[in-house]
């Protein structure tokens, strides 16, 4: 992107955007959830969803009797925003408080996926991002199933990504306060998987270990 459109240059701290598809991309990857908003009929919605990048495109699934996926299938103008939070920042005022985040959003149109294969291998994609190197494992998808779901594409050619890193920036007269300031680290990890009743003597597979 060379020049992007006055809706993807921010207010304010503009010099936080990154418009480059490998920023953009890696926090794609890293996230697993984002938020699809769009209107109709003067009417706002925002849903979040699971969603999965595969080169220049990310996408979603959803029922084929979804209010929210017949709306946006139509091709209507979306709006994706994704978000990865790093740290709480910790000021030595509140108005100086902050977050060491990593965000992306896109402005898209939904391409509806009618090819089969292309469609099978989008539940793949998002299978095996969610649980890794789980798809071959599971039980195959049903062709009902595949028919009973749709499968959405959206371009992030009109994307841009917006970052904070850092300690707190204070204001010049509270340096020397004797108050704590820093940065609280937040993280998302993965525990230990649980079993439900009907797998309790079933091994852990090698993909979940």
């Amino acid at each position: 992107m060379n020049t992007p459109p006055p809706y993807l240059i921010p207010s304010r701290l503009a010099k936080r955007t990154q418009y480059d598809t490998e920023t953009i991309c890696s926090i794609l990857d890293e996230a697993l959830f984002c938020i699809i908003s769009y209107s109709v009929d003067n009417q706002p919605f925002a849903i979040p969803t699971a969603f999965v990048r595969y080169e220049d495109k990310i996408y979603i699934h959803g029922s084929v009797g979804s209010h929210f996926i017949r709306e946006i299938e139509k091709g209507i103008p979306v709006c994706i925003s994704i978000m990865l939070t790093d740290a709480l920042v910790v000021a030595k005022s509140a108005f100086s408080h902050s977050v060491n985040y990593r965000s992306v959003t896109i402005f898209s149109k939904a391409e509806k996926i009618e090819d089969i294969d292309t469609k099978r291998a989008a539940f793949e994609w998002l299978t095996n991002k969610i649980v890794p190197n789980s798809w071959d494992y599971l039980r195959p998808m049903k062709d009902n199933e595949v028919k009973k779901t749709t499968a959405l594409a959206f371009s992030f050619e009109e994307a841009s990504a917006k970052t904070r890193t850092g300690m707190p920036n204070d204001e010049e007269e509270d340096l020397e306060l004797p108050i704590w300031s820093g940065l609280i680290p937040i993280q998302t990890n993965r525990l230990a998987p649980l079993a439900d009743e009907r797998s309790k003597n079933i091994p852990l597979p090698a993909h979940l270990q």
